[in-house]
């Protein structure tokens, strides 16, 4: 298949305005047509939801991506609803890849349930689409809302290009569906990178301020905690906060416990409980 014919859909959580977004067109514009599909707002923490109230209104701007002006596409909706409309109502034909990034912050351990990032990947791969989703580590984590233009996106989009030539290239084993990738800040294109598995506690911890009365507005806040304390050897905490490597983890939409099922059904049918 030539380059020409490839149709790759990117998106992301942060909104079609994130100069991170861009970084990612840029870079993967020479791969094959780039369709632009976003947010028009900032929907980071989405997951892979679909909001009911979301109208579904798309508005087409124009971007320079790869040296040439394109239509890009800013959906009323979240980040899995943006991968709904690029399939069905934008792109001529179904998307050989979908690209979801690069996130303004890791996406790590058992938080990557929150990622829209994640989340916009993992509606890709439900199409049976290859899926990527790409996120840049942040010096300072309380800054991911902010489209700080003093990020460097360039090494992330460098492997982001990477691995996006691997999934258009070679099958992926059967129980991987997106592949997520997280590139320290510090890192450049000698960076090795390492297949990891999700920790296996959180990284951002909840916190509420504390308040007079429940009528009083309050956000809810989050606490990074990546202590090595934490996290086993291989995980993708340890190889990005501390191994300081790319990391790369294979995702199931098959969200099924990987234990025996005659296990858990001994478990449960043990002292007389039978049913």
């Amino acid at each position: 298949m030539g380059n020409t014919e490839r149709n790759i859909l990117i998106t992301n959580d942060d909104g079609i305005d994130s100069p991170g977004l861009l970084a990612l067109a840029n870079e993967l514009a020479s791969l094959g047509k780039i369709w632009m599909v976003a947010p028009s707002q900032q929907f980071s923490g989405a997951g892979r939801a679909s909001l009911m109230t979301a109208k579904g209104l798309i508005e087409e701007r124009k971007k320079v991506i790869g040296g040439i002006e394109q239509t890009v596409y800013a959906v009323d909706g979240m980040p899995a609803q943006a991968i709904h409309h690029g399939i069905l109502e934008i792109c001529p034909q179904k998307p050989d890849l979908v690209v979801s990034g690069i996130n303004y912050g890791e996406n790590l351990s058992t938080d990557v349930s929150i990622s829209g990032t994640v989340g916009a990947a993992l509606e890709g791969a439900s199409w049976g689409i290859p899926a990527l989703a790409v996120s840049v580590e942040l010096v300072n984590i309380a800054k991911f809302l902010d489209h700080s233009t003093s990020v460097d996106f360039s090494t992330t989009a460098w492997f982001a290009r990477k691995f996006s030539e691997l999934l258009l290239e070679k099958e992926m084993p059967e129980d991987v569906q997106v592949l997520k990738l997280d590139v320290p800040h510090d890192a450049t294109p000698e960076t090795n990178w390492q297949i990891t598995h999700l920790g296996r506690n959180r990284v951002f911890t909840p916190h509420v301020h504390p308040r007079e009365d429940f009528s009083q507005p309050v956000k809810v806040t989050f606490e990074m905690h990546a202590g090595k304390d934490r996290f086993t050897e291989g995980s993708d905490v340890i190889v990005l906060k501390h191994d300081r490597l790319v990391s790369v983890t294979p995702l199931s939409l098959d969200m099924t416990s990987r234990m025996q099922p005659n296990e858990l059904d001994t478990l449960l049918r043990s002292n007389g409980h039978q049913i």
